[in-house]
């Protein structure tokens, strides 16, 4: 697993680098060679902040996470991690198997309401990522993995960049662009 360190606003600590491939190592069971982990570490107050990202094969795993020292917080964001895989370990044994998904998933689109215009303000922070083709299925199942609201990602079946999100009731939306 190939690992990243980066200081916001701040030096890497001495010794943090190879603390985290020791402890990062024991996830080389769980990845493939293509692993790569991405930890960034930032202070804000008394408080040491460390956000870790490890990527293989297109699937994110992601842990931020906040305490008094870097080292407490990599073993919190760890935890994290490995909940997530346990979490969703039937979830991404299925992923792996062919055919496991419908090739045929359709969606009924409900016609999109007018939409006032806002002015709005620069974004805070950019985000890049790299992504492949993936089912509606496996887009969820990412999303749910990072613990965030929606996804983007590109529909392997239509080949256009589609959004899945969580509505307020439970449920899943997918928004699929129309062209005009």
């Amino acid at each position: 697993m190939r690992i990243n360190v980066v200081g916001r606003q701040m030096n890497v600590p001495k010794g943090f680098y190879e603390l985290a491939e020791r402890k990062l190592s024991k996830y080389d069971k769980f990845f493939k060679d293509d692993a790569t982990a991405h930890i960034t570490l930032r202070k804000r107050k008394n408080l040491e902040i460390l956000e870790l990202t490890i990527s293989s094969s297109g699937m994110m795993f992601r842990g931020e996470e906040e305490d008094s020292t870097f080292q407490n917080a990599l073993d919190s964001a760890m935890e994290s991690i490995e909940r997530q895989l346990r979490k969703n370990k039937t979830k991404l044994g299925k992923r792996l198997r062919e055919n496991i998904f419908p090739k045929d998933f359709s969606v009924d689109i409900p016609e999109p309401e007018p939409v006032e215009e806002e002015t709005f303000e620069a974004p805070v922070r950019v985000k890049e990522f790299v992504f492949k083709p993936m089912s509606t299925d496996e887009a969820i199942l990412q999303m749910n993995m990072l613990g965030h609201q929606f996804f983007v990602f590109l529909n392997e079946k239509t080949e256009k960049m589609n959004v899945v999100y969580l509505r307020k009731d439970g449920h899943y939306g997918l928004i699929v662009p129309k062209e005009v």
